[in-house]
């Protein structure tokens, strides 16, 4: 794809923006000190609507503009179920999970396990998250966007690298999770603007001269049926697809599992709550999210769907989208298109650098080096692990050209860890007898496990044995605390249909997000 001035002239501009923004967010009276949590946590002053930006930016990386545009070219519709789920994941987390998480005041999701279990957890899992966010999270996303830049314009992988390294780094590190949040806000508008305008092309494309956006969905419905179904039959015609998206388990399964923990545990998405005005604001954000996740299969799964339905002369599903933006954008607007694809991965880069930085600090270094640290002395050792962290990424990322296909390498790496985790905190949230030895066999059993059930239940789709390893974990923590103690845990939490009570704005959102989505399951299943 070439790009003409005013694309290159876009892209700058829009570049300049997120750090003249982010620089600007974080800028301190004269003598006034940051604290950490001016730094960590954006001084718990973040509103609903920067919440929920903040969330879908973080969330939406190369991997959906690249990776799911081409499920959408192979699969159809049905890949969407990962971004449907997951908005109803969103209003369990902010109905039954935030309450607990804000009350106890806490920095970090390791902080939490030593007040529901014991230091051995918190301190177990932060190192666990830490090697993960550095050398998984933050080094995929980052091969993964180079990879993308290296498709579109032949950019060595190398240098784009290393320029998102740096453009992340720019405002994030200095910054910390204010600017990260409020430059999100801007990021999620260039993504899902410059997404749309795609969309809209493509669908231009397939309808002709004289059609237009609906006249485009139309066409896709009427030459490519079975590209809307959303439940997957072992016997139909999406059939070769049933191992990644198992028929109604993808409703009720393991997938669940997946999201519970990505949504509910995961630092670098539940830590934008934890910055909120108030609880209200926190779940009225994540609320936001979930109308967002709504929309995004319209900018990373229909324009897939387009391409399949246009013959795209494509050699693999994921080229589906640089093919798109080769073809159908203009100039002036690739830029902006691009600019959409860079604002996904900068801003997963910017949120994962500030959640290692913020874990490392208050989970290891105040924890253990440093108890007495002052507040500057903890900001700074915030930016040093992020810059750090960042380094390490840019010499890990080149690495991972070795892998045949490296984001799904990458999902089933992290769906080893997550039926341990959720059932840590599930049972650690819900369940008072719950003790600190059962939490650490569910954190030593996960990866056995799941190796074991990929070795022996080979045949069993990948989402259905992440679920058949969550209950086994669940049934192990269960007969371990019951073995232990006849008496709920003196850390167990207390609970209340108060701590649980949402209101009105909140319940109407979740009905709206609920009613939408069992409308397009009825209409496409």
């Amino acid at each position: 794809m070439q790009f003409q001035t005013i694309d290159l002239v876009i892209f700058i501009a829009y570049c300049l923006l997120i750090i003249g923004i982010g620089l600007w967010v974080s800028r301190r009276k004269g003598g006034e000190e940051e604290t950490s949590q001016d730094y960590f946590l954006a001084s718990k002053t973040l509103p609903w609507w920067a919440i929920g930006a903040s969330l879908i930016a973080s969330n939406i990386s190369a991997e959906q503009f690249i990776g799911m545009q081409g499920s959408g070219f192979a699969i159809g519709l049905g890949i969407a179920t990962y971004e449907f789920m997951a908005a109803v994941t969103l209003l369990v987390v902010a109905k039954f999970f935030l309450p607990i998480f804000i009350e106890k005041g806490i920095f970090t999701m390791p902080q939490f396990l030593e007040v529901r279990y014991d230091n051995r957890v918190r301190t177990s899992l932060a190192v666990f998250w830490l090697l993960v966010y550095v050398f998984v999270n933050l080094t995929s996303v980052l091969y993964l966007g180079a990879l993308a830049m290296e498709t579109i314009l032949n950019i060595p992988l190398w240098w784009g690298i290393v320029g998102l390294a740096i453009f992340a780094a720019v405002y994030s590190i200095y910054g910390g999770l204010k600017a990260v949040a409020w430059t999100d806000v801007v990021q999620v508008i260039f993504l899902a603007g410059g997404g749309l305008i795609t969309t809209y092309l493509a669908l231009q494309a397939v309808s002709g001269e004289n059609g237009g956006f609906f006249d485009g969905l139309a066409i896709l419905w009427e030459k490519a049926p079975e590209k809307f179904d959303m439940i997957i039959s072992k016997d139909g015609v999406n059939a070769e697809h049933y191992s990644n998206l198992p028929g109604i388990s993808v409703l009720i399964g393991g997938m669940w599992i997946a999201n519970l923990n990505y949504w509910g545990c995961n630092q670098y998405i539940i830590q934008r709550t934890l910055a909120a005005k108030s609880i209200q604001e926190a779940q009225r954000g994540v609320a936001f999210a979930g109308y967002l996740k709504i929309l995004m299969p319209l900018i990373v799964v229909i324009p897939g769907i387009a391409a399949y339905v246009l013959d795209a002369p494509i050699g693999k599903p994921d080229e589906a989208y640089p093919w798109l933006l080769a073809n159908f954008v203009p100039a002036g607007i690739k830029g902006l298109a691009f600019a959409a694809l860079i604002a996904a991965v900068v801003s997963s880069l910017a949120s994962m650098v500030n959640s290692t930085a913020t874990i490392f600090t208050i989970d290891i270094y105040k924890h253990f080096i440093n108890k007495s640290a002052s507040e500057r002395t903890l900001v700074n050792t915030g930016r040093l692990v992020g810059g750090i962290a960042l380094v390490i990424a840019v010499l890990v990322a080149p690495q991972l050209r070795v892998l045949d296909q490296a984001f799904q390498f990458i999902q089933e790496y992290t769906g080893f860890v997550s039926p341990g985790v959720v059932a840590i905190f599930l049972l650690g949230l819900f369940w008072k007898r719950t003790t600190a030895n059962a939490a650490l066999w569910g954190a030593i059993l996960t990866i056995p496990l799941s190796v074991l059930a990929k070795s022996f239940l080979d045949s069993m789709p990948f989402i259905d044995r992440m679920g058949v390893v969550f209950l086994v974990i669940v049934a192990v923590m269960v007969v371990v605390s019951l073995l232990e103690t006849k008496q709920p845990s003196p850390k167990g939490i207390a609970l209340s249909r108060s701590l649980f009570h949402t209101g009105p704005i909140f319940n109407i959102l979740a009905i709206g997000i609920c009613m939408i989505i069992a409308a397009i399951y009825l209409l496409f299943w």
